[in-house]
C-alpha cells in the first residue's frame, strides 16, 4: 500500500466531502458544476468547483483510485506543492478545453476531478515513461507512454464521436495541462527524455491540426 503524502489525503479528503455533499444537495450540485451558460453569465468558479462533483459514488471512487496511484510519482521527483500546481492546473486546463469547445452549447454541463486526474497521470508518465501499466483486459505490462499515447488518441476519438457521458475534451485538456506544466517545472527532460517527451506531444498536435482543418467535430 502506498505511503500517501499529506498533500494527496487533503485532495482526496476534498472531493470525498465535497462530492458527498453534492450528492445529497441537488441545489449545491447544480449551484457549482460545470455549465457553459452560467460560465458566459460570469459564474467563472465554476470551473474550478465542478473538479470536486462527481456523478456517483462509482465516478468518486474511479478517480479517486487513480489518484491514489499516481500521486506520487509525481510527488517523489517534483514535491508537493508542484504537485498541487499541476493537479489545479489539469483541473483547469480541462475546463478551459471544454469550454472552448462547447462554448455555443449553453446547456453542456460536466462534473468531476478527470481532468486534473488525467493531468497527475499524464505527468507520471512523462517524468517515467517506462513505467509499466496494468490494465484489466490485457494480460501483459504496457510502457507509460504507450498507454498515455493511445489514451489521448481515444479521447480524440471520443470527442469526435462523442462517445458515451464522458468529458473526453476535459480528460484531454487536463493531460495538456499535465505536460505542459510538468515540462515548465522540469525543463531537464526536454534533454533526458526528448524523445519520449516528442512522443507524447503527438496526440495533443493531432488535436490542434484536427480542431484546424474542422475534422474534429
Amino acid at each position: 500500500m502506498l505511503n500517501l503524502s499529506l498533500v494527496t489525503i487533503i485532495i482526496i479528503a476534498a472531493n470525498v466531502i465535497i462530492s458527498l455533499k453534492g450528492l445529497d444537495d441537488r441545489s449545491f450540485f447544480e449551484r457549482y458544476k460545470f455549465n457553459v451558460g452560467s460560465i458566459r453569465r460570469n459564474e467563472h468558479e465554476r470551473m474550478f468547483t465542478s473538479g470536486f462533483l462527481h456523478a456517483d459514488t462509482m465516478h468518486l471512487l474511479f478517480n479517486m483510485f487513480t489518484l491514489y496511484f499516481f500521486a506520487e510519482a509525481v510527488i517523489r521527483p517534483l514535491g508537493s506543492f508542484n504537485f498541487v500546481i499541476i493537479y489545479i492546473a489539469s483541473l483547469l486546463f480541462g475546463s478551459l478545453l471544454s469550454l472552448y469547445l462547447h462554448k455555443e452549447e449553453y446547456w453542456y454541463s460536466a462534473i468531476g476531478a478527470s481532468g486534473a486526474v488525467t493531468g497527475i497521470l499524464y505527468a507520471a508518465i512523462l517524468l517515467d515513461p517506462d513505467m509499466s501499466l496494468y490494465m484489466f483486459f490485457v494480460p501483459v505490462p504496457i510502457p507509460g507512454y504507450v498507454f498515455g499515447i493511445g489514451y489521448l488518441l481515444y479521447s480524440i476519438y471520443g470527442m469526435k464521436k462523442r462517445i458515451g457521458n464522458i468529458g473526453h475534451d476535459a480528460h484531454f485538456g487536463g493531460a495538456i495541462g499535465g505536460y505542459f506544466i510538468t515540462l515548465l517545472l522540469k525543463p531537464s527532460l526536454l534533454e533526458t527524455d526528448l524523445t519520449y517527451v516528442a512522443l507524447l506531444a503527438v496526440p495533443i498536435v493531432i488535436l490542434f491540426v484536427m480542431y484546424k482543418t474542422g475534422k474534429l467535430s
